[in-house]
């Protein structure tokens, strides 16, 4: 049987210049894209969806992301009466920072070890809410989901992944054990309220 496994990305309607680096609660749910390793699918939710988004997520035993703890969950917290402090948690930005001794970008682990890219950026998707253009924000946003699902089933089957740096542009290995790894609890460092 297929693990009970999410991977999230999101996106949002604001963007840091509107609401300030230490207000994520206030930058605002656009979409939220999941892939779901028990049924295998890729889904999409509109910030009116997210309840439907909950009800799924309340099942999950890990939940899998690029910077989801320090981005994506406390921008989504607001919007769930689940405490996001309650979810197994594997951030493959953190777990390649442990590493590595600093951050990396998904783009630059996707490009090294996947040869794929993102199709943008995050305030292109802000751009894209703001035009109404949403299957375009929903494309974005499932490719960011793709790419970091693509990247923690290639670091489970090869025990690594790679990266390319913009300090001098070579590609370096990350030894990685996210097979082993059985999520950690979130910590509570966020508003949990829109109100």
């Amino acid at each position: 049987m297929p693990p009970n496994y999410l991977v999230l990305d999101l996106e949002t309607q604001k963007t840091f210049d509107d609401v300030g680096r230490g207000n994520l609660h206030k930058l605002k749910v656009s979409v939220v894209g999941m892939y779901d390793y028990l049924t295998d699918e890729y889904r999409i939710y509109e910030e009116s969806q997210i309840s439907a988004f909950e009800e799924r997520l309340k099942m999950a035993e890990l939940v899998i992301g690029f910077n989801v703890r320090r981005f994506d969950l406390p921008v989504l917290a607001p919007y769930l009466f689940l405490s996001v402090e309650t979810l197994a948690v594997l951030d493959l930005m953190e777990e390649i920072e442990k590493v590595r001794g600093h951050r990396v970008s998904l783009h630059s682990v996707a490009q090294a070890t996947l040869g794929l890219t993102k199709t943008g950026e995050g305030w292109n998707a802000v751009s894209l809410y703001e035009q109404g253009r949403m299957e375009e924000l929903k494309r974005y946003c499932l490719n960011d989901v793709r790419l970091t699902k693509e990247i923690y089933d290639f670091g489970c089957r090869d025990g690594r992944v790679f990266f390319i740096s913009n300090r001098d542009w070579q590609k370096y290995e990350v030894p990685i054990s996210w097979g082993e790894v059985t999520g950690e609890k979130l910590s509570p460092s966020f508003p949990t309220s829109l109100f």
